[in-house]
């Protein structure tokens, strides 16, 4: 027990004992300094101000940040500043974080701890050098803090696996950073650049909140859960190598896990970690991690659910992991609208090509490239006949609509100017659950909005 890692994991029972159980159990304050500046890391990946959406296991909950501060000042802790860059469509939005902020209760912890929220993007950046010729800019709060709480959710994600405390760190680089982690470099893709964002951290605690969990995530379009778990400790790739395992995966199998543990000599077979409180094995259930892609025909893929719908005469491959978040959070949209837009006639050929590494199939009518990073890699490209070019970074909606129609596929203009209103559909699934319960997600107290 003394070489190993202790990571532990915990039935969510009660308000802030149940987090002080897990923080305990793991000695996860051992190592912060008396009096020491903290950086709180929530996992905010998306925000709406039009509607309502599924928060279970896409954000981290208002109830562990709250137990999370209190335990802090229990222990000490001097100034703790709560810090998150979420993603918005327009990169200078700074509306739509401060509505999070204020729906999530946090105006309430400032008054009632003394604490500070930040919405990274308009705080400084630092260029850190994480080594392998790997530098990124952090938010400077977080890297010149005397300790950092990690609180990512029991999640997996569509292109990294797994999104627990290593990925959640990624929310404090800038959005320049966020780009290059998605290079079309095969030998530095998206695992390699993700699996280094720890590296440079202050002593850090991480607790993986699983009061709810997310397949298919990092979004709300996946299948959301009740998992009442919590998953802590102070070495983040123990717990992430845990929390893996609790999704019901091989650490080994996470390429960004595996690629952390090569690079620090540790291994990511559970060999090196001691488990207390629950069993692995008896919270374990496995959670997909990404939306199944088909071959209909030769050369033309679609995502499973439209092949079965019957369309026809389109080719939309699957993501691949140069595709960053920016173009992702519309990714969604254009291929609902494409859904909706299907008559029944086949589309003469048309090809929708995403991220930075795709390259045009021989014989297709119509090649539309979706993103600036696809415009200037394939503009010139020979196998093209009719190019479509949607330039923006991220691509404007109303250029998206105007791509598809010139493609001969008449998608309905209004799914994109209600884009902001498309995560309330998803409350459906979820509609007379009350185990999906929206209080965790704001702090008592609050009044807003």
């Amino acid at each position: 027990m003394m070489n190993k890692h202790l990571v532990s994991i915990v039935d969510y029972q009660a308000p802030f004992d149940s987090v002080k159980k897990a923080v305990d159990l793991c000695h996860g304050l051992d190592h912060m300094p008396a009096g020491a500046r903290v950086f709180i890391k929530p996992n905010i990946v998306f925000w709406t101000k039009a509607v309502a959406f599924p928060k279970w296991g896409v954000i981290t909950t208002s109830r562990v940040v709250e137990d999370i501060v209190a335990l802090l000042k229990d222990h000490g802790a001097g100034k703790i500043i709560i810090g998150e860059g979420t993603v918005t469509r327009q990169p200078k939005d700074v509306a739509t974080p401060a509505h999070a902020f204020a729906t999530l209760g946090y105006p309430v912890l400032a008054k009632r701890y003394g604490v500070e929220f930040v919405n990274v993007f308009e705080r400084p950046f630092e260029a850190v050098d994480l080594g392998n010729g790997v530098k990124l800019n952090f938010n400077t709060d977080i890297i010149h803090s005397d300790f950092v709480v990690d609180l990512p959710v029991l999640k997996t994600h569509n292109q990294t696996v797994v999104s627990l405390g290593i990925k959640n760190l990624k929310g404090t680089i800038d959005i320049a950073s966020r780009k290059k982690c998605h290079s079309a470099d095969p030998q530095k893709d998206l695992h390699f650049w993700v699996s280094h964002l720890a590296d440079k951290m202050p002593p850090m605690l991480t607790v993986i909140d699983g009061i709810f969990s997310a397949e298919r995530g990092p979004g709300f379009d996946g299948r959301l859960h009740r998992r009442n778990l919590l998953i802590a400790s102070a070495d983040v790739l123990a717990a992430d190598v845990v929390g893996a395992s609790v999704l019901g995966y091989n650490p080994a199998d996470v390429p960004h896990l595996a690629l952390a543990g090569v690079r620090h000599g540790r291994p990511v077979d559970l060999s090196d970690i001691a488990v207390k409180g629950r069993a692995i094995a008896d919270v374990a259930a496995f959670h997909a991690h990404h939306f199944e892609y088909s071959e209909y025909e030769k050369d033309a893929f679609l995502p499973a659910p439209l092949v079965k719908e019957g369309l026809r005469g389109i080719s939309y491959r699957k993501y691949d992991l140069s595709m960053c978040t920016y173009c992702s959070g519309i990714n969604g949209v254009v291929l609902s609208a494409i859904r909706y837009a299907w008559k029944g006639q086949p589309w003469d050929k048309v090809e929708v090509l995403t991220g930075k590494t795709m390259t045009p199939t021989p014989g297709m009518n119509k090649t539309i490239l979706l993103g600036k990073c696809m415009v200037k890699a394939n503009k010139d490209h020979p196998a093209i006949k009719q190019m479509i070019a949607v330039k923006g970074c991220p691509p404007d909606p109303k250029d998206i609509v105007k791509a598809l129609h010139a493609a001969g596929i008449a998608v309905d203009p209004t799914l994109f100017d209600k884009i902001d209103e498309l995560p309330g559909f998803f409350m459906a699934r979820y509609a007379g659950k009350p185990e999906f319960d929206e209080s965790f997600f704001t702090v008592p107290g609050n009044h807003w909005p």
